[in-house]
């Protein structure tokens, strides 16, 4: 599907198949999951050369980053799936030719839906195409710092379970049970975060090369807003890789916390057996076949043996009470 922004309407509107020109006011053309006919057509009416979707996935600076016959070709890897569940990595192109916007993806990022939607109310930030493209890359950077701030109250909560099973550990009321959840939490805040921070990486590195095109550097404001993208693309970064070390130290603990209360379990085990063993052995001494065993006449022998094996099973688990071991 193609989509193209005209300026002089303020409409964002499917390009109707067969159309052999634009109007010379648009300044956005967006390929959403072009077929191969869809791709030809913009080509031809723009005279570019777009990567296919194979060579959108190299990761080489010089595969996404370039300028060919006076059109600036970039790359970037996008954020998208957060919302369902599934979040991952698209690889979107952008190119900036005379005086225009080409986007070409094979995902739906939300952020092409909220710049669509938002220059329709805010015209004047979409005057041109390298303005759409910061306009777009603002939507981006915004979507990601939403994410991260997401992630962030998670592992808060994740946090604050953890702190709570160690407390209820210390008074001996420590359960494994709800750890799986823990793990899965922390499991899901970790993808969310590597996929957060391998978009800023990428859109960190796009930006940098988009500060040093001819575009940019010919407009003021466009110098302005790109140096702004940049120091926000940082933080975000240093951001994204504070949380994921404390994902790291979560998941240590997590695991640690696991390993304790399994400790506690077999430590439980280990002290039943020891009390259990002086009566087997008292069981087993009157259990032996011999025939000259005096207490076998004795009328409280039975009796009698009972009792020291509740008395021998008393005084160690007694014992190992005072020292705390359980």
């Amino acid at each position: 599907m193609i989509r193209v922004y005209d300026c002089s309407q303020n409409n964002y509107d499917v390009l109707v198949s067969g159309t052999t020109s634009l109007p010379e006011s648009a300044v956005w053309i967006d390929l959403d999951r072009p077929s191969p006919e869809e791709e030809q057509a913009v080509e031809a009416l723009l005279n570019l050369d777009l990567p296919t979707a194979d060579e959108m996935k190299d990761i080489e600076p010089s595969s996404r980053l370039y300028v060919e016959n006076g059109a600036t070709y970039m790359t970037a890897g996008v954020l998208w799936g957060v919302e369902v569940g599934t979040p991952e990595v698209t690889p979107v192109t952008f190119v900036l030719t005379n005086g225009r916007l080409v986007t070409m993806r094979y995902a739906e990022p939300r952020s092409f839906r909220t710049v669509a939607n938002y220059i329709k109310t805010q015209p004047d930030l979409c005057t041109s195409g390298v303005m759409t493209l910061i306009t777009l890359l603002e939507a981006n950077v915004d979507r990601i710092a939403e994410v991260l701030e997401w992630v962030g109250g998670s592992v808060d909560q994740v946090s604050r379970e953890i702190l709570e099973r160690k407390r209820r550990a210390k008074h001996k009321a420590a359960s494994t049970k709800g750890l799986e959840e823990v793990l899965d939490a922390i499991s899901v805040d970790h993808n969310v975060t590597v996929k957060a921070r391998e978009s800023l990486v990428s859109l960190g590195r796009m930006i940098s090369f988009l500060a040093l095109t001819q575009q940019v550097r010919t407009s003021k404001e466009a110098r302005e807003h790109v140096k702004s993208l940049g120091r926000d693309v940082a933080s975000l970064t240093d951001h994204a890789t504070f949380i994921a070390s404390n994902i790291n130290f979560l998941l240590d603990a997590s695991l640690g916390l696991i390993n304790l209360e399994q400790n506690q379990i077999i430590k439980i085990f280990s002290v039943a057996a020891a009390c259990l063993m002086p009566p087997t052995l008292i069981a087993s001494n009157y259990g032996m076949n011999f025939e000259h065993m005096p207490e076998l006449g004795w009328l409280f022998g039975y009796p009698a043996s009972l009792a020291m094996m509740v008395v021998s099973a008393i005084i160690p688990f007694v014992y190992f009470k005072r020292k705390g071991w359980l």
